[in-house]
């Protein structure tokens, strides 16, 4: 027969798991972990590395009537640096280079990423 539950009951959380027959089995307490370091792991979690060249306002009877020649007016200054963006949080900016065949970035100014101080709080 189960018995469903519908609030949390804190007389779930004894140290003693009680079974139907009214007998009392300790519960086995995990073993502590070794401290790992948060740093280390956080430097190795893929990020998303955009370079944003401005943006715009529109209305949306506006965007339906984009076709092909159309041109729309961004907030960006044309030559100032652009914004260099990391998962969308703005960490700096920079002027567009060419690499090889394909554009890069140079960075011209960049926000203070010191992920040491995340492992302090731990």
């Amino acid at each position: 027969m189960s018995q469903e539950i519908s609030e949390f009951d804190p007389a779930l959380l004894d140290d003693d798991l009680t079974v139907e027959d009214g007998a009392s089995v300790p519960v086995p307490v995990a073993a502590s972990r070794p401290r790992r370091d948060l740093t280390q792991m956080l430097r190795k979690i893929p990020v998303t590395l955009t370079l944003e060249v401005g943006s715009a306002d529109i209305a949306l009877d506006q965007l339906m009537a984009l076709e092909h020649d159309s041109v729309v007016e961004l907030d960006a200054v044309a030559g100032a640096p652009l914004v260099i963006k990391v998962n969308g949080t703005a960490i700096g900016r920079a002027e567009v280079v060419v690499s090889g065949e394909n554009y890069g970035l140079k960075v011209v100014e960049l926000a203070d990423l010191d992920l040491l101080s995340l492992d302090a709080a731990n």
